[in-house]
């Protein structure tokens, strides 16, 4: 299933699970009824800040929106999976592992670039992030609290509030995990 496909079909169950209108949702995320219609329908290219905006508007998790059967096996090669785009800095970031709807758990590897930091706002209340630098430096974390991390360094952080990620060196590439409670 493409990636289009798949984030159309869960907007669709999570809205009506939720439910809330087209309007409504698009009113809650903040974002044009036309853009929410176009791509529940499958059409579109979303950034990250619209898929974010939508998770937060329905509650769930950012991995919901792209929900699929698990494969017994998963792999993926380092160029290879869906790949969301900021589009307020260099990020790229590939989803690795969705969690179920019992865990609450997503892997992604973030390809970062320097430039402008990539800011998110807080997820649901519960959330953490860890974060590791495979390759380069980044400045990660909630504001105020943002630490600097080069290879190999690892750093939790409550993701409930607004947080942001900045490559310091080219090539950066982070893996993050991503929690939150049931």
């Amino acid at each position: 299933m493409a990636p289009t496909e798949m984030i159309a079909a869960a907007i669709q169950r999570e809205r009506a699970k939720a439910g809330l209108s087209l309007s409504a949702l698009a009113a809650r995320a903040g974002i044009a009824k036309s853009t929410l219609s176009q791509l529940e329908a499958g059409k579109g290219n979303p950034s990250i800040e619209t898929l974010w905006a939508l998770a937060s508007a329905l509650d769930v998790p950012f991995s919901f929106l792209f929900e699929t059967p698990a494969p017994t096996v998963t792999l993926i090669r380092s160029d290879e999976g869906p790949v969301l785009s900021s589009d307020h800095a260099e990020v790229l970031a590939t989803l690795l592992s969705a969690s179920s709807p019992a865990m609450r758990r997503d892997i992604y590897r973030m390809q970062i670039e320097p430039g402008a930091a990539r800011h998110s706002p807080g997820h649901p209340v519960g959330s953490v992030e860890h974060a590791v630098v495979c390759a380069g430096r980044a400045r990660v974390g909630p504001k105020g609290q943002e630490a600097e991390i080069g290879p190999g360094d690892y750093f939790a952080y409550n993701a409930e509030s607004d947080h942001s990620y900045e490559a310091l060196e080219p090539g950066t590439i982070v893996l993050l995990v991503m929690e939150s409670r049931n």
